[in-house]
């Protein structure tokens, strides 16, 4: 099969390195993922991978020096590969290679191999094509696992036993739930059944490198499709066992609650739908995970998870511990999210307090209304009359906090007396009476005791100070 590369908009690209290679007496070959996308008619990626039957390093080595001698090439002389950037693309090349694997690593043993070889080492069929840039038969597919037609059929099946596959690189299993999920495949029943089979030797990557697949899934359009897959075949229960807890329906006296696990999939995918912000999706996520240590049945009342927000934004950090996510600002967004999460549903009655708005909004800050798609995604229920009421509800709540922030400004206050002037005004030292002055202030504005406003402040300061035992001076 013939591959037409002249309307490609890298053909000046790949006749450079044709040529080159036919030059150095050596073969080459584009492989991997963007021939994949390219029979797929997907956007072309801007990684482009080529394989060689003799070195990678010296083939890099000379294309550059042809583009411009001036060209950086990085080395990784331990893969045998080396990489140089060109316009917007990433080119790596790398040498035909056979690999043998140990069963305690996912490194493996690597000799010099065929083109052949090296298809036979690749994840999916679907990623083994290869089309030559040779001279003699420049564009022509080589497809020896029948990738063309699994890419037709939409199917993952790996191009040898597929036990084995996975046994070698366990990281290939969370790259196949990873396709399915992005590309929307099957996987094929053996391989998904050899995944189950393996699914305890993924302990042996680096959960760095299952994080960067894990989120790939996150960031898909139906994240279900991943979870639920990784659920199927045990690879959840071994990363993120918390999520399993929330699996399962009790019932007491005649009295169940929803499948949370199930609820939560619910969620991720409805969040998906609005937003691509990974952790926002994080939070839909991790929203009830603190459910399953929380739940209880209470005679009378029935099931109840008291405080499950708060323990959720707690594991948060440890789970984000734990998968070696980072620890920065964007843990302490879905802490935030996961903690407030209920809040907003609390506020949907025409009794609530102004004061209670304030302190959402204080509380939120900037990312208020994150807080409210992620409330919007949490309503599953089927009934569409339910659902229309909720949406109703929440939409009556931002009138209402949009009318208090209009009138208080509270959102991402900061108190209008400062610690230094408070130390002036009483001629203190920096010490626990300024905090708690500071505090006073903050809880007197979010409580509507005072307005938001400098003189106001300085009023309700001289006197708290004076019960205190402070003078303004």
């Amino acid at each position: 099969m013939l591959i037409n590369l002249n309307q490609n908009k890298n053909l000046k690209l790949f006749k450079i390195i044709s040529e080159v290679a036919s030059r150095n007496n050596q073969s080459v070959y584009i492989v991997g993922g963007y021939v994949r996308d390219l029979l797929m008619k997907r956007k072309a990626s801007t990684d482009i991978d080529f394989v060689t039957e003799q070195s990678g390093i010296e083939l890099a080595g000379s294309v550059a020096k042809e583009i411009d001698p001036k060209m950086k090439v990085s080395v990784f002389k331990t893969y045998g590969t080396a990489m140089i950037k060109y316009k917007d693309l990433e080119l790596e090349f790398v040498g035909a290679r056979k690999e043998s694997y140990t069963e305690d690593s996912r490194k493996p043993e690597v000799e010099g191999g065929t083109l052949e070889d090296d298809q036979k080492r690749r994840d999916f069929t679907i990623n083994a094509m290869a089309i030559s840039l040779n001279k003699d038969n420049f564009g022509e597919l080589i497809d020896p696992f029948n990738g063309v037609e699994d890419l037709k059929n939409e199917i993952l099946r790996t191009p040898l036993e597929p036990a084995q596959t996975y046994s070698d690189d366990p990281l290939r299993m969370m790259r196949a739930v990873r396709f399915a999920s992005t590309l929307n495949f099957k996987i094929e029943k053996n391989s998904l059944e050899a995944i189950e089979q393996e699914a305890e030797r993924i302990k042996i990557v680096s959960m760095e490198r299952i994080m960067v697949e894990f989120n790939k899934i996150m960031l898909s359009e139906k994240p279900s499709v991943g979870l639920q897959l990784m659920e199927e075949t045990g690879l959840l229960k071994l990363i993120i066992p918390e999520l399993i807890e929330l699996k399962g329906v009790e019932e007491v006296e005649g009295q169940t609650h929803k499948d949370n696990f199930y609820h939560t999939l619910e969620v991720v995918d409805n969040i998906s739908k609005n937003t691509d912000n990974l952790w926002l999706r994080w939070s839909a996520l991790l929203h009830d995970v603190g459910k399953a240590p929380t739940k209880k049945f209470v005679e009378g009342t029935g099931w109840t998870f008291h405080g499950h927000e708060f323990l959720g934004s707690k594991m948060t950090k440890t789970l984000f511990q734990k998968l070696k996510l980072p620890l920065g600002n964007d843990m302490k967004y879905v802490q935030k999210m996961v903690k407030l999460s209920s809040r907003p549903i609390a506020l949907i009655t025409d009794d609530a307090s102004d004061a209670a708005l304030r302190r959402l909004l204080f509380d939120a800050g900037e990312d208020l209304e994150d807080l409210f798609t992620l409330c919007k995604a949490d309503i599953t229920t089927k009934n569409s009359r339910k659902q229309d009421k909720f949406k109703k509800n929440f939409e009556y709540v931002a009138v209402k906090i949009k009318e208090v922030e209009e009138k208080d400004h509270v959102r991402n206050f900061q108190p209008p007396i400062s610690g230094e002037e408070i130390m002036g005004m009483f001629n203190l030292k920096p010490g626990r009476e300024i905090g708690i002055l500071k505090e006073k202030v903050k809880e007197a504005i979010l409580e509507g005791i005072i307005p938001n406003e400098k003189e106001e402040a300085e009023k309700f300061v001289i006197l708290e100070a004076e019960k205190l035992g402070l003078q303004k001076v």
